[in-house]
């Protein structure tokens, strides 16, 4: 019976498209707990080595998830809360996309693995092919290994996620952010975007206009532009089917799945009637059932024994205004009182600190939470650490394995974390704001786009600004310099980030290559308006 079921995929298929083209809401009663048949459950075998599946959020706040306003929005994603273990104190390895992902695959700072800014629809290289990413590792250890989603790291040639040596079985995403190129049904953005075509410059008020977004398969596209509106639901399947074939094949998944939610331009389920006011939250509940389909799938696929971790890459873009997330309480202060964001791009709370919760039925206590200093860059030693892995020994590493803080409830985390300059003040990936404890230290602020426009100029600190997040937690107050706390958490300060510049100094580090050629825009048909083309691959 059980051979029956996997050997075909449509019964799910019928599931996901039920879940995903009727009223979803009416589903809940059927599976409350998320829970499958128990004959199901009870005859999948147990593998040595566990399911990993890795879920990315796109500029998604803090404040986003498991608040009052936030329940009946994402009800899956409060679900994993309480099944789950919630990391409070957990950060994004940057602000902005590629540094932050580059980062989680590594392990690495991008002053180690080269990427330190996004990037573009024309670039030639990106990740730097010496660097090691878990995938690898993982693939490399016997696992099946799938990416569904926003890779940002190099679409050309060998960057490309399956062209990667080892890195992934099997990709079908959107190559950079959903904003880098044009579609026919646009979605929600500030300023607002026409559809493919209706202008003839490149740019029109920040949108792209003459190249269309694609859709890729492997290494085909699959059409272009795509169609947002149909993107979560061809997420869901493609995640159920590959969950279902490292079943069939008989080896542990590592699926990696990077969402296009909550990324401008925002889009949500097709047949909702939803007005600008509620563009966000509606993408967020869309957001919120495709991590329920591929929870619903895991389960099938043996849930007592994977591993389902959701975290963001940065915080919210805060200049998108009402399409922007919340950063709950992490405003700020010292920043938006002076003008300028305090969000994406920057290192303020706001841009780093992330909503993170890690599932593990059976090996997880369940609706717990840890308030141990922690970071996406832990993501690359935890897993291997689980899956029973070594890393290369011919470099550096900045995470930690967190398997004590997820397994055995401990909250010791970092020590110290930095964070890097990300696209608002200073340059792109050096390390000018020190995390060490209760206590942050800025040598640098500004340049960051708020809502409205207005930026804060950039200001170097010397000695740097310091503020004490259990008492202020808005970064708005920072420490008195004669005071004693300032002098003592000064030199810890400095001792912190000297060793790990110096570690950095003397490692086995990258370059990525940011050159940008018309050669690299990826274009099925070049011969026709914003390269359009459907089903080529």
């Amino acid at each position: 019976m059980i051979q029956l079921f996997y050997n075909s995929l449509s019964v799910f298929e019928k599931y996901v498209n039920l879940f995903y083209f009727t009223d979803h809401q009416k589903l809940f009663p059927i599976f409350p707990c998320g829970i499958v048949p128990l004959f199901v459950r009870f005859c999948i075998p147990r593998w040595q080595k566990p399911n990993i599946i890795i879920i990315l959020a796109d500029d998604i706040g803090w404040g986003d998830l498991w608040t009052k306003q936030s329940d009946n929005t994402t009800p899956w994603l409060n679900m994993l809360k309480l099944e789950g273990k919630r990391l409070t104190d957990f950060h994004s390895p940057a602000s902005t996309c590629s540094p932050s992902r580059a980062a989680l695959l590594t392990g690495r700072h991008g002053l180690r693995n080269g990427v330190t800014h996004n990037f573009a629809e024309g670039s030639v290289g990106g990740l730097p092919l010496n660097e090691t990413t878990f995938a690898q590792l993982l693939h490399d250890a016997g696992y099946y290994t799938a990416m569904i989603g926003k890779w940002h790291l190099g679409h050309n040639g060998l960057y490309n996620p399956i062209h990667r040596v080892k890195c992934f079985d099997y990709y079908l995403g959107i190559p950079y952010s959903n904003d880098m190129g044009c579609t026919d049904m646009p979605g929600f953005n500030l300023p607002s975007c026409s559809p493919c075509g209706k202008y003839r410059s490149r740019k029109h008020g920040g949108c792209d206009t003459k190249i269309a977004l694609p859709l890729f398969e492997n290494q085909s596209i699959l059409e272009q532009p795509l169609d947002l509106w149909n993107l979560t639901g061809q997420y869901a399947k493609a995640a159920s089917r590959q969950i279902l074939t490292a079943r069939k094949r008989g080896q542990p998944l590592l699926l990696y799945v990077a969402l296009a939610h909550m990324h401008v331009p925002l889009f949500h389920y097709r047949l909702l009637n939803v007005t600008a006011k509620d563009a966000y939250s509606a993408s967020l509940s869309d957001m919120d059932n495709l991590v329920g389909s591929i929870k619903l799938a895991a389960e099938m696929f043996s849930m007592e024994n994977t591993l389902i971790w959701f975290t963001g890459d940065n915080g919210p873009w805060e200049q998108k205004c009402q399409f922007a997330g919340s950063a709950g309480p992490f405003l700020g202060r010292w920043q938006t009182s002076r003008g300028g964001g305090s969000a994406k791009k920057t290192t303020w709370e706001g841009g780093h600190r992330v909503p993170t919760v890690v599932l593990w039925p059976g090996r997880i206590s369940p609706n717990t939470s840890s308030n141990a200093l922690l970071s996406g860059l832990d993501i690359f030693p935890t897993v291997l650490s689980l899956a029973g892995v070594e890393p290369p020994s011919d470099r550096r590493y900045d995470g930690i394995d967190i398997t004590h803080v997820l397994l055995h409830d401990s909250d010791t985390g970092h020590k110290s974390l930095m964070h890097p300059n990300s696209g608002a003040a200073g340059q792109f990936g050096d390390l000018q704001t020190v995390r060490v404890g209760r206590h942050k230290a800025f040598y640098i602020t500004g340049s960051a786009e708020a809502c409205g426009g207005a930026k804060g100029k950039q200001q170097m600190h010397d000695p740097p600004l310091i503020f004490e997040l259990s008492r202020d937690v808005a970064e708005g107050s920072p420490l008195d310099p004669s005071s004693v706390e300032y002098q003592a958490v000064l030199r810890e300060v400095e001792r912190e980030r000297e060793a790990v510049l110096w570690d950095i100094a003397t490692d086995n580090v990258s370059t990525a290559d940011y050159s940008i050629t018309q050669a690299a825009f990826p274009c099925c048909q070049p011969h026709n308006p914003v390269c359009r083309c459907h089903s080529v691959g």
